[in-house]
């Protein structure tokens, strides 16, 4: 089954989250899966069961409640966005599985340019050190996924000081340019050539590029 990626470069986040709840509710058995890369204006999103009083410091970047689990993160340019659109029946792949294939994607993806990673047991993510350079956020219906993840590459990360990244107070954010310098738009390319390298194995899938402009019900972020 072909992953349709679609390169969307920089996108307003409630356009796109309505776009991917729309994909989703309109999508059958046989339909191809979907990757969307991208990047959002500066934002901050949180999960439906977080508090509105998220800002420690108050500035002028909007605050939008998503329909993903978890608390806060700050999402804006200089980030890789990754949409999974991924139908995980299909797969046979329950919620765990499917986020330690995204973290081991971010992980193997960093590894190129020498940078070593890791997870945190009970924080999904990636981290360099005990800093946060990728979030992975999910929300799971009808079998399938939609949300992804996002990694830092360079950025201001200064926004993440106004928020308990992921409800963790003591939790720092970094940016891939701390330990390597790679142009965003490299980046992109690296990634995508990692994500297929992975998931074309593990889940039977061929990636067709465009250049543009569940199981269960459930929803997870951190």
């Amino acid at each position: 089954m072909e992953l349709i990626l679609r390169k969307l470069g920089l996108q307003d986040y409630h356009k796109t989250w309505a776009s991917m709840q729309k994909v989703i509710l309109s999508k059958v058995q046989g339909d191809s899966d979907g990757l969307w890369l991208l990047e959002h204006f500066p934002v901050y999103t949180l999960g439906f069961g977080a508090s509105e009083n998220i800002l420690l410091i108050k500035n002028d970047i909007p605050v939008i409640r998503s329909d993903r689990g978890g608390e806060a993160t700050y999402h804006g340019p200089g980030q890789i966005v990754a949409y999974f659109l991924i139908n995980l029946r299909r797969k046979g792949w329950g919620p765990k599985r499917f986020v330690n294939e995204l973290e081991s994607s971010v992980m193997d993806f960093l590894k190129d340019y020498g940078v070593s990673s890791k997870r945190q047991q009970g924080n999904p993510g990636v981290y360099i050190g005990n800093k946060k350079i990728c979030s992975v956020g999910l929300t799971i219906k009808r079998g399938y996924s939609y949300h992804g993840l996002i990694i830092n590459i360079d950025m201001d990360l200064s926004p993440f000081e106004s928020i308990n990244i992921c409800g963790k107070q003591s939790l720092k954010a970094t940016d891939l340019n701390e330990f390597a310098e790679v142009p965003i738009e490299k980046a992109y390319k690296d990634f995508e050539k990692t994500v297929k390298a992975r998931f074309e194995g593990g889940m039977d899938t061929r990636i067709r590029s465009f250049l543009l402009r569940p199981l269960m019900n459930t929803a997870l972020y951190q």
